[in-house]
């Protein structure tokens, strides 16, 4: 089922983000999303609109949407490949016509991810933080 964040959801949100990342992104210190923690804690409650899929009562993955950007997505390890990203940003696409996401040039996964879910690679920039290539994709 996918629905909307509620506030007692949180702890499974960011420990599916923490790992996420740390996995995702190892390119980065893990110092870095320890820091952003609280920030992205209260981002994914109030900025975002954050929806979580879960299968009896366990957040499994989530997704947040930030003004036709996906902001984050992520899926619990041991439960990919199981189509729970593809549902949660095909149930986004139900009122957001056009989505885009920035992602790392180094997050194979991801790029090969949102390809295969329509996306076209429409630009590449230099993140300003980390100094790393990423890809923005749009989907329309």
């Amino acid at each position: 089922m996918i629905r909307k964040i509620k506030e007692k959801d949180i702890t499974q949100v960011m420990t599916i983000w923490v790992k996420g990342n740390f996995k995702a992104n190892n390119f980065i210190d893990k110092d870095y999303y320890l820091l952003k923690f609280n920030e992205m804690k209260n981002k994914f409650l109030n900025e975002y609109t954050t929806y979580v899929y879960t299968e009896n009562g366990e957040i499994l993955g989530f997704i947040s949407i930030s003004n036709n950007n996906i902001i984050a997505i992520y899926v619990k390890e041991q439960e990919r490949r199981k189509n729970i990203g593809r549902k949660l940003v095909n149930y986004c696409r139900n009122f957001n016509k056009n989505l885009n996401v920035k992602i790392f040039e180094k997050n194979m996964a991801a790029i090969l991810f949102f390809s295969a879910l329509g996306f076209k690679n429409n630009e590449i920039q230099i993140d300003s933080e980390f100094k790393e290539k990423q890809y923005i994709m749009k989907w329309a």
